[in-house]
């Protein structure tokens, strides 16, 4: 019974206000979100200074607190889910991924293994058979939900350092790495960081990595690289292929590389975060022909899936091995002999969240036909905003968009690079400063250039052309001439 002297103290009364509250809002800010800025950085800062007060000896209740997160916190959250949010390749979250995300937190099941939830874990089971037909995987490939790429790639780098061991007869999740020379790491200009990272944390370290590039761009050189498996004279490596590169959405040649593996042996990893979806459509799917050879795969959920933050997915064709890497045992957990999955030994995370509930409720909804007419509806977006700076005289496409990456810049002509470089990162501070869109600037072969991405449901031709407009505009404002022809 709740103290009437502290009758802010949670209550099942609190439930219906809590329910009342979010059909509200839930209804407003859906109706609004085609037309909220990206990020208005100033409504953003002034909101936040409302929340920096001491912890409450007291609190006001929930209906109290969630009216004021709302009304104080919307200005400061930015509209990453809207259509004109085109930074970190981030997608929306289709209608049933929404609801069922929902329901997981109304259930607030773990995921950890079948006792905590047989609903959450056969789910996570059947969604990632589903992703395998999807994407062309393997069949006997053994998955995982995670937060996203980088543990995507922690798990598939961890099953490769496990079979790395023991090729050399060393488990190395039992014994460590004592004794063992270093393990090398071979791939192409587009490692993606999150890739760089994982080897740090799995103590395979940064600088194993061995890029083997034919430009500045960073396209792989195959013969280079087989140079060098010829050079480790039978002693076993792994291979990293890139599925769909941050800046340019380019590919590592998977099928060749595939070759490579299993010519000399390799592992062969293929981070597929953001380019594995090229898969379901016959325009793209050559792009990542020879995947279902690879020993492990990761793809990103919170992209093109359009499933909520945050989701990631990796797979791996040696179960045992995966096993063996994530081994998690205790006298009070699931009997790891059990024949009901425990997917909390197959991954990092023990505390797991049922995320697989908006996984499966969106491929249930949507099928493989909805979720490859949307993928093909964003090619044809980034083919028409290829278009526009094409017809642009005072903006330069770098790249073939070969999925919705368009990586451009601003050129009026007549500037060295160096002023052309300070002039377009200028440029995607203003993009964001404005807040209309939101968009990153990359270094792509020495040029700095804006690489807005495509992935979410919302996004409209419209949405497309209003960007360019806005890029024109704010880029007319940094010249001292001011008067592109065309610009807004």
């Amino acid at each position: 019974m709740t103290d009437p002297m502290h009758s802010c103290d949670p209550t099942r009364a609190e439930h219906e206000k809590v329910r009342a509250f979010f059909e509200r809002v839930a209804e407003s800010y859906l109706d609004e979100i085609d037309d909220r800025p990206a990020l208005d950085y100033e409504a953003a800062g002034s909101a936040l200074k409302s929340f920096r007060i001491p912890l409450p000896e007291e609190g006001i209740g929930a209906e109290a607190a969630l009216e004021s997160l709302y009304r104080d916190g919307l200005a400061a959250t930015g509209t990453s889910a809207g259509p004109r949010f085109y930074h970190w390749v981030v997608g929306g979250v289709t209608p049933a991924a929404l609801g069922a995300d929902w329901l997981t937190t109304l259930w607030d099941n773990p995921a950890f293994a079948w006792q905590g939830s047989p609903l959450a874990v056969e789910l996570e089971l059947l969604s990632l058979d589903w992703m395998k037909e999807l994407f062309g995987l393997a069949p006997e490939m053994s998955g995982v939900m995670v937060t996203g790429a980088s543990m995507a790639n922690f798990v598939g780098m961890a099953a490769a350092r496990q079979w790395w061991g023991q090729e050399q007869g060393v488990d190395i999740s039992e014994d460590g790495w004592a004794g063992l020379p270093p393990m090398p790491v071979l791939t192409s200009g587009y490692v993606h960081a999150s890739a760089v990272k994982v080897l740090s944390l799995l103590g395979v370290g940064r600088k194993q990595i061995r890029r083997h590039t034919r430009d500045a761009v960073g396209r792989v050189d195959l013969a280079s690289m087989e140079e060098a498996l010829k050079g480790l004279d039978g002693r076993p490596a792994v291979m990293m292929a890139v599925a769909g590169e941050v800046n340019a959405g380019d590919f590592d040649p998977v099928e060749e590389m595939a070759d490579l593996a299993e010519k000399y042996g390799a592992w062969l990893h293929v981070d597929g975060a953001f380019g594995l979806f090229a898969a379901v459509s016959d325009r793209t799917a050559h792009l990542v022909r020879g995947v279902e050879r690879a020993d492990s795969v990761t793809v990103d959920g919170h992209k093109w899936l359009n499933v909520p933050y945050d989701s990631g997915y990796a797979f791996v064709k040696d179960r045992e091995i995966l096993a063996r890497a994530f081994a998690y045992t205790a006298r009070y957990l699931a009997d790891p002999t059990d024949p009901r999955p425990v997917l909390g030994g197959l991954g990092p995370e023990s505390s797991r969240r049922a995320r697989a509930l908006a996984v499966w409720a969106t491929l249930r909804a949507y099928g493989r036909g909805g979720y490859r007419r949307m993928f093909e509806k964003h090619l044809d977006l980034a083919k028409r905003m290829a278009e526009l700076v094409d017809e642009a005289p005072d903006l330069e496409r770098l790249a073939d968009p070969l999925l919705s990456v368009v990586c451009f810049r601003y050129n009026p002509g007549g500037l060295g690079e160096d002023v052309l470089n300070d002039l377009n990162t200028r440029l995607g501070e203003a993009v964001l400063e404005d807040g209309r869109f939101s968009v990153g600037v990359t270094e792509y072969g020495g040029r700095m250039a804006l690489r807005p991405t495509l992935v979410n449901w919302r996004t409209e031709a419209a949405d497309v052309e209003a960007f360019v407009e806005v890029v024109r505009g704010l880029a007319n404002r940094l010249t001292p001439e001011g008067d592109l022809e065309g610009a807004t």
